[in-house]
């Protein structure tokens, strides 16, 4: 009886963990967004290592350092649907996978993008009990676009 109390107390907690990883990954995309629409600007949530994207204009893989990629915008309006969170390591490590659409045009750009709609697969790991970004991959929907933008290097 003493084993099964303590192997259901570990599912509980572990159960617990899961659902409050997904939770916290969740809320963070979501600030990174309502971020990025209210300020034009990206939100700085990566790690102190930086990290590597794909973006959704098919371009090379990106290094961004831990101050990310500093973007304005003279226009900009973001959503998120369907965030999904897989849970690699509890407390550690997890991917986010989910959608992103809206508009958008880069400051002193040329272009701007009205129907961006993208996937979006992202790596998360815990550093100093916060969420960062690892890892970001975006690929265009059909029927949507994605950015111009193919390098962070000018």
């Amino acid at each position: 009886m003493k084993k099964l109390t303590v192997i259901i107390s570990m599912f509980v907690v572990i159960s617990f963990s899961y659902a409050n990883d997904k939770d916290e990954i969740t809320k963070e995309i979501v600030k990174a967004i309502d971020y990025l629409n209210k300020n034009k600007s990206t939100y700085n949530n990566y790690s102190t290592d930086g990290a590597l994207e794909f973006w959704s204009s098919g371009g090379l893989l990106n290094y961004i350092p831990n101050t990310g990629p500093n973007i304005n915008y003279e226009l900009v309006n973001m959503k998120t649907k369907h965030i999904e969170v897989v849970v690699l390591v509890p407390k550690k490590a997890a991917v986010a996978m989910y959608y992103m659409e809206g508009s958008m045009k880069p400051e002193g750009s040329n272009w701007d993008v009205s129907n961006y709609l993208t996937r979006v697969s992202q790596t998360f790991a815990k550093e100093k009990g916060k969420w960062v970004v690892k890892t970001s991959h975006f690929s265009p929907v059909q029927g949507g676009q994605g950015t111009t933008a193919t390098s962070t290097k000018e």
